[in-house]
């Protein structure tokens, strides 16, 4: 009997264990909570809708929302759903995007821009949580449209779909990243040779 109770001990251990490395990998960020109401017969049911960014810092993140009587369960629920809604997003050297994007959902817009190094998140708001969340270290981003949170975070990860790496380009035309890389710096030096030969 006692020995019973210790092995189940021991699993409980070990799954608690592993529940915190889960939990160690990613980062969450709050990114804006409201209070709603429902109406009901009786008068309102008051609670919380919270929207939350998930990421590992290593190209993935997430966005969700969720919704309770009590604040720390609607942030459970929000956690939960970005989890469930990761994206990959291809990183040149691990801390910038590979190309300038844009994204647009409802009446939000945002363009995105690769920085050199050095140059910091130049974002605001629920952007910034998004690329902290992500890793990214250099970026330099803009909203031009409605500043609601819900739209300007779905904008910006429609805009980080969009990103593809020079690997991914290469593997779809069946060459080598080296190739595809040299064509496009080879094709900006034709065009500066072509231009000084049409000045003289």
């Amino acid at each position: 009997m006692a020995r019973d109770e210790g092995r189940g001990r021991g699993k409980g251990r070990g799954r608690g264990r592993g529940e915190r490395e889960e939990r160690d990998e990613f980062v969450d960020k709050l990114v804006a909570i409201n209070r709603v109401a429902k109406v009901v017969k009786g008068g309102k049911n008051f609670g919380f809708a919270a929207l939350v960014v998930v990421g590992d810092q290593k190209g993935r993140v997430g966005f969700g929302k969720g919704k309770a009587r009590e604040v720390p369960e609607a942030i459970r629920k929000a956690t939960q759903e970005a989890k469930r809604n990761l994206v990959r997003v291809p990183l040149r050297e691990g801390r910038t995007l590979h190309h300038d994007a844009s994204g647009r959902w409802g009446a939000g817009k945002v363009v995105l821009r690769a920085a050199p190094a050095g140059t910091g998140i130049i974002a605001g708001g629920p952007m910034r949580a998004i690329f902290e969340t992500l890793g990214v270290q250099d970026v330099v981003a803009k909203s031009i449209g409605s500043s609601n949170p819900y739209n300007m975070v779905r904008a910006t990860v429609d805009a980080l779909k969009d990103q593809t790496s020079p690997r991914s380009i290469a593997a779809k035309r069946g060459k080598k990243v080296s190739d595809v890389l040299s064509r496009r710096t080879g094709g900006g030096q034709a065009g500066a040779t072509d231009n000084a030969g049409a000045a003289a």
